[in-house]
């Protein structure tokens, strides 16, 4: 389902500022946007302004973030701010439920995550320590532990028990899966930066269930396995303005091919230079 279904400048045209991130072309020159599918991915180079604008969204529709702070404090999103206030989202059905998520904040949040399950841990540990040394029930003592080990089952129930950031691969997926909601805008930016191909292929079938439930996604990526969700909307930075392409054009998947398809070809060019 699609929630926002239009993105476009609240004066009509880009403002007249110098300066990131309006000076970036595809920005300067973007004209209305229009989702027309469950699923859209902004393509392009890097530095082509994909993910400033999908920042300056997720700062719009006042998405919480996840592994970092709010989007309207984050100072790393102060000139995203600004390019939020400049634009208008117009919606079918304005999404309530969702998350905006970086990849670099992802580590973060694992971090903060397993730091807290050692603390829940070692506060339990402490208690059973303390009520035996009292002569106390076990009865007083299930009363003390109680709210700590439901937040340990439910931590265990959303992200398992490995919150190691060494496999941080696995631990996407399972905070996509615990996190995406039903009728939910979703904003990614990268989410295949810590996934395996088998991961991204995963994260795809996720996408397909989600968006069968009324899910919406944008995601900024340069993955030619997400990028082959059917009936995706394929939205080119590389161009000014951003255009709509088809998946069979982009450098993305053109390049992947052909290494594939003759990759000796390929390191002989970059051998002889």
């Amino acid at each position: 389902m699609v929630h926002l279904e239009v993105l476009r400048w609240k004066t009509g045209q880009a403002p007249d500022e110098a300066g990131f991130p309006f000076a970036i072309p595809a920005v300067r020159s973007l004209e209305a946007l229009t989702f027309d599918s469950a699923v859209a991915f902004f393509v392009g180079d890097n530095g082509s302004g994909k993910s400033t604008l999908l920042e300056a969204i997720a700062v719009a529709a006042n998405l919480p973030t996840v592994g970092a702070r709010d989007s309207r404090r984050d100072e790393t999103l102060a000139a995203q701010r600004r390019l939020a206030d400049a634009l208008r989202l117009v919606w079918t059905k304005r999404a309530t439920r969702g998350f905006f998520l970086r990849a670099e904040d992802f580590f973060g949040y694992v971090q903060r995550l397993a730091t807290e399950r050692v603390g829940l841990e070692t506060r339990l540990d402490e208690l059973e320590a303390e009520y035996l040394e009292r002569g106390r029930s076990a009865y007083a003592l299930g009363l003390a532990q109680g709210p700590m080990r439901s937040s340990l089952a439910e931590m265990t129930r959303r992200y398992g028990t490995d919150l190691d950031a060494n496999s941080h691969g696995q631990g996407f997926l399972r905070l996509f899966r615990a996190r995406f909601v039903p009728e939910g805008l979703h904003l990614l930016d990268e989410p295949e930066a810590a996934l395996s191909p088998q991961s991204q292929l995963a994260l795809l079938a996720t996408l397909i269930d989600m968006t069968a439930r009324g899910a919406q996604f944008i995601v900024a990526t340069h993955s030619p396995i997400l990028l082959g969700y059917p009936g995706a909307q394929i939205v080119s930075f590389d161009q000014t303005p951003p255009a709509v392409v088809e998946y069979e054009s982009l450098d993305h998947v053109r390049i992947t091919r052909d290494f594939l398809n003759d990759r000796e070809r390929f390191l002989r060019h970059l051998r002889d230079g």
